[in-house]
């Protein structure tokens, strides 16, 4: 059971027991419950937690009570509504049947008599509906119930309360009230204020379908859906069914006709209409050639232009990133697509969206480390929805055919799931890292081999996509200082495959190169400069370079060579530290990429951020890239981690706008500071010998730096207790953390604090010294923990339920902070008497935009706790939004040309 789920659980258990989910639909989620008060069973519809954001609970529930006054044998009437613990519900019977749907879906089309009579029993209750002036908004035979052959209509007057609750601003949920097939032209094109003619036109459809076995408007896309909609006339039902009775077909026309003046002005006078032989229409033998002939005429030069104007401004407004697929091959189109708060694109290594190969299916990575996993947007869906079984996902990338995405998890595994629902399959469980993969049309997956760690990739490897041998595809030229290859891409046509060859540990987009092997022979060489390649059907290498720029260059994908320059497309791709670039491409001409500053382009910068979430530079004149910071225990000085081409080093900032010195010189990597307990020395991971040790330096700088600890496996990060006696650190990299102490002076050898077959990190320890927070993927995701300290095996608590990393006490020793599965730093109120216990938590700001890491605390609080330093990147960050180019074909051949 969910967190959330047993929130509501919980919640509801006064009044409702809830039993079980029975569906879900765009608003709601529907769980079958027992009544306690009143002895029988009900469905409980839960509205989506970002509608019930936007609606608020007073405005809602003062709004739904209209529909409670409706009654009616063809509805299903409204018990009760209400809001707890922020969840917004309504309470309706439970229905033992089926819906319209359903029966749909297994009859395809019903008899004529049927369906005239379930439409006559739904026009009946629309009629009263109507004249008691309540609209449903959204007819569809999901929202038509069949209880022992009686036709009922579920969630009369919910679209209307949300409407008017939301105030005009169902935009932001992503949701719109309708669905496309069964919408009237007027809400395709998004007029407010809707008569009953709209209903009226959705039964029509309803109706046709249940007569033809298919609506009246359908297409490859929602918006194809809704442009038909406003454009085009439906065909008689007579040429798909001639057994239609004259006055049906005719009910049918008018129900359907694009002027809600035209149609009929009841729903009374529709359902009399179906059944009244005599009844007919004399338009509707001309229907066709009407339709026909407004292809040239004037209604094509006039109402086509006043619809065609309305139908792209609601599509923009309601389908975000999709587009009409037939657009003209000539027209490249430019839009942003919004990514929700709660789905940020991943902030790891590597591309982190993949776009199917006919660009119909968006996959991104959302979340940090283990807490990420993989959403799914369809090119016909308003929403993304997550991948069940993608949990720790980073760096998909799809199969051939689309139906199947592979992607890396825990740096160390690779899986393959199925979008259709199936659990994933694991088919390397060790020895690869992240640096991205591709699925040849070969049947092979090519990704990048390792021992674990960013700092220990070499070559390619392959394997079947039905499991197999591991073949190793690529060797690292070690002459040519090669260190890592990266990125793969392999061709279509089997002969090679395409990479990126990294001369630093640090991956430093400057000095990254495209190279391609040949698989035949197995030699592999340079091409041009960048940092990722993707090969184009239109003959074209299509590259990203450290500066953010978009090029192409002509490429023989038979010899394996470029036979051109390459051109510049455009720029603005945001390239993160590693090298790391979120960009997709499809087969079709579909490229997507999350728009920013590079790292070359300084985004980075340092701030205090209040409990409110408000932002204050803390020296404007200093922007760079950054890895992590430390505040010093006077708060008078910030120990910073510091990016500079291929090195990490460390450097002492006086604040707030003080004089910068750099610390540490040796080595390539320097990070991770934390100082002593009397502010004199600074202790920092380090692998100037070569493996990851701890030193220690004094901060100003005035000694050399001393080996404070060493041990076998790498020391990634560490830190002291508040009065010295105790170091903490955690060993290990990739796969195998684990946190230990050692008492300096005291002991020889370090103690396991928390050692498990799961991951330990981002340790963190109370003020008074007694309880040792940190995160931890024992439950499947990371989650924050608290044990005793020293004695750590003697007790455990969770503080997290939703998601948890990088954890940090207070100094007041009263909170404990952590950021959340939703990207919010958290404040959890803690109290240790007479034994530790965790209190009320509150989401203080939304951490999306500042650097996170869910192996480090890259954030630290002032001595009041009233404000943390943190860092930023510039302008906010971009990860609530990615570019799309659609028809991008047309403009590489325009600039660079044909090959």
């Amino acid at each position: 059971m969910s967190d959330a789920t047993e929130r509501l659980y919980l919640a509801l258990a006064n009044r409702y027991a809830i039993e079980h989910e029975i569906g879900a639909g765009g608003m709601a989620t529907v769980y079958l419950a027992h009544d306690v008060k009143h002895d029988r069973q009900v469905a409980v519809k839960v509205l989506r937690p970002e509608l019930a954001a936007v609606l608020g609970a007073e405005r809602f529930i003062q709004e739904i009570k209209t529909t409670a006054n409706l009654q009616h044998p063809h509805f299903l009437p409204l018990f009760d509504s209400g809001e707890a613990d922020s969840f917004l519900y309504y309470v309706m019977p439970f229905i033992d049947g089926e819906t319209l749907r359903d029966k749909l879906n297994r009859e395809t089309q019903l008899g004529i008599d049927e369906a005239v009579n379930i439409t006559t029993a739904i026009a009946d209750a629309l009629d009263y509906a109507h004249r008691n002036n309540v609209i449903h908004r959204d007819i569809k035979p999901e929202n038509i119930l069949l209880h022992d052959g009686r036709p009922m209509v579920a969630d009369f007057g919910i679209a209307l309360a949300l409407s008017a609750a939301a105030g005009g601003r169902m935009t932001e949920t992503g949701m719109s009230l309708g669905t496309p097939h069964y919408m009237s032209p007027e809400q395709a094109t998004a007029e407010k204020d809707l008569t009953n003619r709209s209903d009226i036109y959705s039964l029509g459809c309803v109706l046709y379908e249940m007569l033809t076995g298919e609506p009246p408007h359908i297409g490859g896309s929602a918006q194809q859906i809704i442009m038909k909609i406003v454009t085009d006339t439906p065909r008689p039902v007579t040429e798909l069914r001639k057994s239609v009775p004259p006055n049906v077909t005719a009910a049918v026309a008018k129900a359907l006709e694009r002027l809600a003046a035209d149609r009929f002005e009841s729903a009374a006078k529709f359902g009399a209409a179906l059944t009244d032989p005599s009844f007919t229409l004399p338009t509707v033998a001309g229907t066709a050639a009407a339709a026909s002939r407004a292809g040239t005429g004037s209604w094509n030069r006039v109402s086509v232009l006043g619809w065609g104007f309305a139908a792209v401004a609601i599509i923009v407004a309601l389908w975000g990133w999709l587009r009409p697929s037939d657009l003209p091959p000539t027209q490249v189109v430019r839009y942003r697509m919004a990514v929700p708060m709660e789905e940020g694109l991943a902030a790891t290594f590597g591309s982190n969206i993949a776009l199917s190969p006919d660009g119909a299916r968006l996959v991104y990575s959302s979340g940090v480390g283990g807490n990420a996993q993989l959403w799914l947007r369809e090119r016909n869906q308003l929403a993304a929805s997550p991948v069940s079984g993608s949990d720790g996902a980073w760096q998909p990338f799809f199969s051939p055919d689309g139906q199947r995405v592979a992607f890396i998890t825990g740096g160390r595994a690779l899986k393959v799931i199925s979008l259709s629902g199936e659990p994933p399959v694991t088919l390397v469980d060790s020895g690869i890292v992240r640096g991205g993969g591709s699925w040849g049309e070969d049947g092979y997956v090519y990704f990048v081999a390792g021992s674990g760690g960013a700092q220990t990739v070499s070559g390619l490897l392959r394997m079947r996509d039905i499991g197999g041998p591991l073949e190793q595809v690529t060797t690292l030229d070690t002459e040519r200082d090669e260190v890592a290859h990266l990125f793969p891409d392999v061709l279509p046509n089997g002969r090679g495959v395409l990479f990126t060859v990294s001369r630093s540990r640090l991956y430093d987009a400057e000095t990254q190169e495209i190279a391609v092997i040949d698989l035949e022979t197995g030699v592999h060489k340079i091409l041009l400069q960048g940092i990722v390649a993707r090969w184009m059907p239109t003959g074209h290498l299509v590259v990203v370079r450290a500066d953010g720029a978009l090029l192409a260059a002509p490429f023989d994908d038979e010899k394996l060579e470029l036979t051109g320059p390459a051109m510049p497309l455009l720029d603005g791709v945001r390239v993160e530290a590693l090298a790391s670039v979120d960009f997709a491409l499809s087969a079709t001409g579909t490229i997507m990429y999350e728009p920013g500053d590079s790292v070359a382009r300084d985004p980075q910068e340092l701030v205090w951020t209040t409990r409110e979430g408000l932002v204050t530079m803390i020296d404007s004149n200093w922007t760079g890239a950054f890895n992590s910071l430390a505040l010093s225990p006077d708060g008078t000085k910030l120990a910073v981690g510091v990016v500079l081409g291929s090195e990490r080093q460390l450097w002492i900032k006086q604040l707030d706008r003080g004089p910068l010195s750099k610390l540490t010189f040796d080595g390539p990597l320097s990070y991770r500071a934390a100082w002593t307990p009397n502010g004199r020395d600074v202790a920092f991971v380090s692998n100037r010998d070569a493996d990851r040790n701890l030193y220690l330096k004094r901060a100003d700088g005035s000694a050399v730096a001393e080996v404070l600890l060493d041990d076998e496996r790498p020391i990634d990060e560490a830190f002291y207790s508040g009065d010295g006696d105790w170091l903490v650190y955690r060993l290990g990299i990739g796969e195998g953390r684990d946190i230990y102490g050692i008492r300096p002076g005291v002991d020889s050898v370090g103690t396991a604090l928390v050692a498990t077959e799961f991951e330990e990190s981002a340790a963190a320890l109370s003020p008074d010294g007694r309880w040792l927070a940190y995160r931890s993927n024992e439950s499947g995701r990371p989650e924050v923990y608290v044990r005793p300290f020293p004695n750590t095996g003697a007790a455990r608590w969770q503080v997290s339920t939703n998601g948890g990393t990088e954890p940090l006490w207070a100094h007041s020793g009263r909170e404990l902070f952590y950021v959340n599965g939703n990207a919010e730093l958290v404040s959890a109120q803690v109290s240790s008497t007479p034994t530790f216990k965790v209190g009320a938590q509150r989401s203080l700001f939304s951490v999306q935009g500042f650097l996170r890491n869910f192996v480090h605390r890259t954030y630290d609080v002032s001595a009041n706790d009233q404000r943390f330093a943190m860092i930023r990147f510039r302008g906010g960050g971009n990860a609530g939004e990615v570019i799309v180019v659609e028809n991008f074909f047309e403009e590489l051949k325009a600039k660079v040309g044909r090959e």
